[in-house]
């Protein structure tokens, strides 16, 4: 009890339990929302081209603009940001229900409102990042960063169960409207938190490409930072995209169809569930070379289906690379927020997300073809021995030393309201 107790220290503080209340609410509603547009294209006679471009439509502005949103979080406050983002995809959502509810659903409304969502979603990832170091001591990051990666691993296994249920009792619309409720709720959440002032602002007068220019010199100048995120590239490009293309079409051939997929996939959130509470309270000693040598993990869905292995072994290799996925992220995430000064965190985390997703839809593009030509199982096979030498060679670029002491805890934002 006195162990669970010290854990959930971080839920002890109003303002990340209430942020952390709001968070839940709005990923499970995000988790359900994807699941009911697909259907809504498909049953509109769409077809996989149609979800193609409407799930297109919202990742792009995700991929162009991710850096203008950190400048944003960097320079309006991150919380000023955020609640931009919760109401403008609430305004989203609740408009595609409308239009699901009133059957003009058309691709082409679709594709718009999913620009918007996307856009909203481009400022909001950075913004999250550099929100965290004001609602939490220092001491508490790690913890604070593990419990929102498991309810963000909690709602990706459970949000698309429930949603494909409505969907088919009630249709996407009521869906896409419980969605469009959880972003309210999450926009609540974040109006009454009460944030402490900031130590140091953007120059008042600063241009946007200096801002971005200034940002880029505090993510390069760290070789952690930018060694990190091209590792990330490479796994994104090479592993991780072939993985999700071909994973599907293995398991349609010998490991049960859709369902075993399901079971695969639902197996990598309970992973990374199950590595969020084994993170609670503890502090690796180092923690920079735990999350690179933990990034070995992710070789081994890939492996596992290249050699052909059962379905339950499959299952269990995904339960491994979502332990991977939550450890790495976590602790990364907590080193980025200690040790990056607070008026250039949604820059750099913007920067770090973008290099490591940048080439994603080209693997994700390029996995079939390459497949056709080769076969499935060289292609997964190559990236699982990818991912196993892009450890090792990552541990030994970064070295032995741990990032030097983090800048200031407690850092906020400037007393001006209006980055809040």
């Amino acid at each position: 009890m006195v162990l669970t107790s010290r854990r959930l220290a971080v839920l002890r503080g109003r303002e990340f339990r209430l942020f952390f209340i709001g968070f839940a609410v709005s990923l499970f509603g995000s988790s359900m929302a994807s699941v009911a547009v697909t259907f809504a294209v498909l049953d509109g006679g769409g077809g996989g081209s149609g979800v193609g471009v409407v799930m297109t439509a919202r990742i792009l502005p995700i991929v162009l603009l991710l850096v203008l949103g950190g400048a944003a979080a960097d320079r309006l406050g991150p919380r000023r940001v955020m609640l931009g983002s919760d109401g403008l995809r609430c305004a989203t959502q609740a408009a595609t229900a409308v239009l699901m509810f009133t059957a003009h659903g058309r691709i082409w409304a679709l594709a718009v409102l999913m620009v918007f969502w996307g856009l909203a979603e481009a400022v909001f990832m950075p913004a999250l990042d550099a929100l965290l170091p004001r609602l939490v001591p220092t001491g508490e990051l790690a913890d604070a960063n593990a419990l929102l990666g498991i309810a963000r691993n909690g709602a990706a296994v459970a949000g698309p169960a429930l949603a494909g249920v409505l969907t088919a009792v009630a249709g996407p619309g009521w869906v896409l409207l419980v969605d469009a409720v959880s972003y309210a709720v999450g926009g609540v959440a974040l109006a009454l938190l009460r944030l402490p002032p900031a130590v140091s602002v953007p120059a008042a007068g600063e241009s946007l490409f200096a801002e971005l220019r200034a940002g880029w010199s505090e993510f390069s100048s760290r070789r952690w930072q930018w060694v990190s995120a091209l590792q990330a590239c490479l796994f994104n490009l090479l592993v991780w995209a072939p993985f999700l293309v071909l994973g599907p079409v293995v398991a349609d051939e010998r490991l049960g169809g859709a369902g075993g997929w399901g079971l695969v996939m639902g197996a990598y959130g309970v992973g990374a569930v199950l590595g969020g509470l084994l993170l609670l309270g503890r502090r690796p000693a180092r923690p920079l070379r735990t999350a690179v040598a933990v990034t070995v993990g992710w070789a081994l869905p890939s492996g596992a289906l290249a050699l052909g292995w059962p379905l339950p072994l499959v299952a269990v290799a995904a339960v491994g690379a979502g332990v991977t996925s939550i450890v790495c992220g976590t602790l990364f995430a907590t080193l980025t927020q200690r040790h990056v000064p607070p008026e250039a965190l949604g820059r750099v985390s913007a920067y770090g997300t973008l290099g490591a997703f940048a080439f994603g839809p080209v693997g994700l593009a390029l996995a079939g073809p390459l497949a056709d030509r080769v076969g499935a199982a060289p292609v997964l096979g190559f990236g699982a021995a990818w991912q196993v030498a892009s450890c090792a060679l990552t541990l030994l670029v970064l070295g032995r030393r741990e990032p030097a002491e983090p800048v200031a805890a407690g850092a906020a934002e400037a007393p001006s309201p209006a980055r809040a």
